[in-house]
């Protein structure tokens, strides 16, 4: 969307599932290619190892700058309260 000469973008933090059950969290403007991408071996290492399955949680931002203190944050937690974030957005 482009408002008076300025682009606006949504971004987006998403958690993917591996196919040996680990999670991995990410951020980018297009989770659904993100995650294609991940699928394909074309993402990042961990997931290239791991194999993904599917994707268990997304958020959305107005900014890049929002989504990359967002994912910072979920990657801090454990395990455990990553799955707590995810149940309780399902």
């Amino acid at each position: 969307m482009e408002i008076r000469g300025i682009i606006s973008m949504t971004y987006y933090v998403y958690i993917l599932q591996c196919k040996d059950g680990s999670l991995y969290t990410g951020s980018t403007n297009d989770y659904k290619r993100r995650f294609l991408e991940h699928k394909e071996g074309e993402g990042a290492k961990y997931t290239r190892a791991k194999g993904v399955q599917k994707i268990v949680h997304v958020e959305e931002f107005a900014t890049r700058n929002e989504a990359l203190k967002r994912e910072s944050n979920i990657k801090s937690l454990t395990r455990e309260k990553k799955l707590a974030l995810i149940d309780k957005m399902i």
